[in-house]
Parts: C-alpha cells; sequence; structure tokens
C-alpha cells in the first residue's frame, strides 16, 4: 500500500512541477525572489566604480592617509593644503556674509571631507569603503526583515494557495477527485510539488544573493571569509531559505483549503509575523519568523531609520537553540498538513459559488 501511494504522489508531483513552475498566476513570484540578487548585484557594481574612482583620484592627488587624519578643527584653509595639498574638488557657497567651502580628498580607500566657515575649518567627514563584515550585517538586515518577511511570505502565497485554489478557479480539480487517489495522497504530492518549486526558487535566489554580496571584494578577502565562517553562514542562510518554504508553504497550504479569499490569512499573518520584534518573549515563539531568526548566523540590528519610540518597544527573547528550532518548525509543519488532509477528505467542489 505504501508503495502505491508513493507512486500516486511522484505521479502527482510531476503533474504539478510545470503548472507550480510556470503558472500563469506565478511570474511575480520570480520577481520578488530575485529582486534582492539584483539589488546587491547594484550595489557591488557601485561600489566597484566608486572604489575605481577614489583610485584615480588618489593617483592624480596622492595625499597620506596619516596626513588626512591629522587634520583638525581650527586650522585655516592655508594650513590645510600645505598639510595635504590642493583638494581634488571643491564647492564654496554663501549665504549672506558667510562664505562655507568644502574640500574632498581621498587617500584611494576612503573620503575625507573638510568643511570651512570663512577662512576657518569648522567639520571634518570621512566615509571609508564597506568591508566584508559590514556588508554581512547589511545582508542579514536584508535576508531577515525583507527576503523572509516578505518576498519568501508572499512568494509561498503565490504559489501554495493556488495549488487548491487556483485549481477551483480554472474550475480543474475536479479531475483530481475523479481520479482514484486518496485525498491525503493528493494534498502531499502537492505539497512536495510546492516545497520543491520554492525551495529551488528562492535557495537560487539566496545564493546569488550571496554570490553577489562578495563580488566586490578581491579574491583574497573572499578566501578568508570562506575559510573562515563563509561557508558555514552560507549553509545556515540556505538551510532557512528552505525552512521558511517548509513552514509558510504548509500553513498557506492549508489556508488555501479552508478560506475562499486568501487575503484575509495572508493579511493576518503577515501583520503577525511583522509585529514579532515587538511582542513579549513568550508571544515571539508563536511565530515562523522567530525560530528562523534563531537559526540565522548574524544578527541584524533594527533600522537606523527606526524612530526611538520604535527601539524603545522592541524586545528580545532568548534565540531558541538549532535543534529545537528545525524540530519545532518540522512538527507544526507536520500538524498543519494532518489537519490540511482531514480537511481535504470533505472537499467538494461546487464551482458555481467557488
Amino acid at each position: 500500500m505504501m508503495s502505491q501511494w508513493w507512486l500516486q504522489i511522484r505521479a502527482v508531483i510531476r503533474l504539478e512541477m510545470k503548472k507550480t513552475f510556470f503558472a500563469k498566476r506565478g511570474w511575480w513570484v520570480y520577481a520578488l525572489a530575485f529582486a534582492p540578487a539584483a539589488l546587491f548585484l547594484a550595489h557591488s557594481l557601485d561600489t566597484m566604480r566608486d572604489r575605481d574612482r577614489r583610485q584615480a583620484l588618489a593617483a592624480a592627488h596622492p595625499v597620506a592617509r596619516e596626513a588626512l587624519e591629522s587634520i583638525g578643527p581650527g586650522m585655516t584653509r592655508d594650513q590645510v593644503v600645505a598639510r595635504v595639498g590642493e583638494p581634488y574638488a571643491q564647492r564654496t557657497m554663501r549665504f549672506r556674509r558667510v562664505e562655507s567651502t568644502l574640500y574632498f580628498y581621498t587617500d584611494g580607500e576612503s573620503d575625507f571631507s573638510f568643511s570651512f566657515l570663512d577662512d576657518r575649518l569648522v567639520r571634518s567627514g570621512r566615509k571609508d569603503r564597506p568591508n566584508l563584515a559590514q556588508e554581512t550585517v547589511r545582508f542579514a538586515g536584508v535576508f531577515q526583515f525583507f527576503y523572509l518577511r516578505l518576498a519568501i511570505f508572499f512568494g509561498c502565497v503565490g504559489i501554495f494557495m493556488n495549488l487548491f485554489r487556483g485549481e477551483m478557479l480554472d474550475k480543474s480539480l475536479h479531475f483530481y477527485l475523479l481520479a482514484p487517489i486518496r485525498r491525503e495522497v493528493l494534498l502531499v504530492g502537492k505539497y512536495l510539488a510546492g516545497l520543491s518549486a520554492t525551495v529551488v526558487i528562492f535557495t537560487t535566489s539566496t545564493a546569488l544573493q550571496i554570490w553577489a554580496m562578495l563580488w566586490q571584494f578581491d579574491s583574497r578577502v573572499v578566501g578568508d571569509y570562506l575559510h573562515g565562517p563563509g561557508w558555514g553562514h552560507i549553509a545556515s542562510y540556505l538551510g532557512v531559505t528552505a525552512l521558511a518554504c517548509l513552514g509558510y508553504g504548509s500553513v498557506f497550504l492549508a489556508a488555501g483549503l479552508l478560506v475562499r479569499n486568501p487575503i484575509i490569512p495572508a493579511a493576518t499573518i503577515l501583520l503577525w509575523e511583522a509585529a514579532n520584534p515587538f511582542l513579549s518573549a513568550a508571544l515571539k515563539k508563536i511565530s515562523v519568523i522567530f525560530y528562523l531568526q534563531s537559526l540565522c548566523p548574524v544578527v541584524a540590528p533594527p533600522s537606523q531609520d527606526m524612530p526611538p519610540w520604535a527601539v524603545l518597544l522592541l524586545s528580545s527573547a532568548e534565540p531558541t537553540p538549532a535543534v529545537l528550532a528545525v524540530t519545532g518548525l518540522v512538527v507544526v509543519t507536520l500538524i498543519i498538513l494532518v489537519l490540511a488532509s482531514l480537511r481535504a477528505r470533505r472537499l467538494e467542489i461546487n464551482y458555481g459559488t467557488d
């Protein structure tokens, strides 16, 4: 009996894979999934262009970093020029009787700016090239606050809710229900097809994001990172991506069986997951995102644009150990699938109302 069920599951997966990967309603899932990879690639290209610009300017206007770092408030423009030479660019603005002048320098690695009021230095600024440590923190923020909460979330909404609801809208689900196959077997086959599609799509995007992030650095820096924590970080991010598809997929497959309008459950779950940082430690654990973040290798800090009152509302909870987090997500997924299979047994089709 088990072998027959497995053959039927494989048959359902084969039938569903093409529809899942090339669904007319699912093209936006690819755009949502690969948008972060495009953004990281654009950021790397911009960083590399900026690096070439700095090196070219440093070659035309050579200046030592030590000399630039020795510039202090109160110095005159003549004193600054005597110590570090003429700037590669300057900007002058006049406000009534006060003249403000900006001098720009670079040592090839960092940009320095010196602001003068009349003839006195009042402020200096420095902009360094992003290093790998900063980029990994930025990647963690994008991954945890955008990719998990929005891209994978809505991607699973689009794919898993359409496994049954889409067939109802296309008036084709009755072909499955008239076939000599148990409803539970049909549900498992559809779920595995959706899981395979989302895991392939979103883990591919995760890998491309990491590659795009690392592209701006030279091979020595990348090699040191990979021989250090790099491969562990990559494996963790890919695993978290797959677990997100596993957990969210089961939720939205069940929602597609239980409700006619997918917007209501999707919006409710989205609001709950988005509110997770502000919930108490006990309530945090009643969500998928808490366990996924516990498995992420780098902790993403709060956004710098977040208002101070929102930062004060943030609450912390001890991350769940990896074994418990993975086990908990798998157990919850199995429970949801069992409940969904009970609903599938009583599923009746009335295209006039659906």
